[in-house]
């Protein structure tokens, strides 16, 4: 019966603080916590260190909250000895094949092309843009997982960077797909899953293959090879 006044009182004086209408005093507060704590803003003067400065040069060797990096195969696409890592360090599954493609279609086609041979838009026109490569070529066909990272990254030769507009995990995502329209073009039959390998006997002659859209869906496992 106690447990029930109190919740009924409680309820009651929950009810009188709802007038229905805008009040003009001043709201109570009881707790004012650090509400009027006495704080230094940026570019403000400070009597307590010697140069007035309330703004502090951080002591060496401390990272900003959510800034830690230290990861340098996922972050940098290196070894601790500084070697291009051989694998993407993430898992590769459907969903980053599929941001891969979106990404690489955002990015990477206006140059290399839909399919990854070097022919984009930009590259048809005469812009006087140094040619792209071709990802098919068998010098890219064999570097490393991390040297693809590193490029789309910090760029190379003419190519510039895209470490401003790309995130980390997305440029993984880049690299999974690079894999897979190099698979798309070079992939041995035995390779391929049971049902491509039958759709390719049932369309004999069938340049498949040439499809972007299709590459998704007729490679299942890109890796660094």
């Amino acid at each position: 019966m106690r447990r029930l006044f109190l919740l009924g009182l409680f309820a009651v004086v929950l009810l009188a603080g709802c007038r229905g209408r805008q009040s003009e005093a001043p709201p109570i507060h009881p707790h004012l916590a650090m509400d009027f704590q006495e704080k230094f803003q940026a570019q403000t003067y400070n009597p307590l260190f010697e140069d007035k400065a309330s703004m502090r040069t951080p002591p060496t060797g401390t990272v900003a909250r959510g800034q830690l990096r230290a990861n340098s195969e996922l972050f940098e696409g290196r070894t601790e000895n500084g070697e291009y890592v051989e694998n993407i360090p993430v898992a590769v599954t459907r969903p980053l094949l599929e941001r891969g493609q979106d990404q690489y279609n955002v990015y990477c086609t206006p140059c290399h092309g839909r399919s990854g041979n070097g022919n984009g838009i930009i590259m048809q026109g005469d812009y006087g843009y140094t040619p792209a490569s071709s990802y098919h070529v068998e010098r890219l066909r064999q570097v490393t997982d991390g040297y693809l990272y590193d490029v789309i990254a910090n760029g190379v030769r003419n190519m510039p960077a895209y470490a401003q507009q790309i995130p980390v995990r997305d440029r993984w995502a880049i690299v999974s797909y690079i894999r897979a329209l190099q698979r798309s073009q070079y992939a041995r039959p035995e390779a391929l899953p049971e049902n491509i390998r039958s759709r390719l006997e049932e369309n004999t002659g069938a340049d498949i293959a040439a499809s972007a859209d299709t590459v998704d869906v007729a490679v299942s496992t890109p890796g660094g090879e």
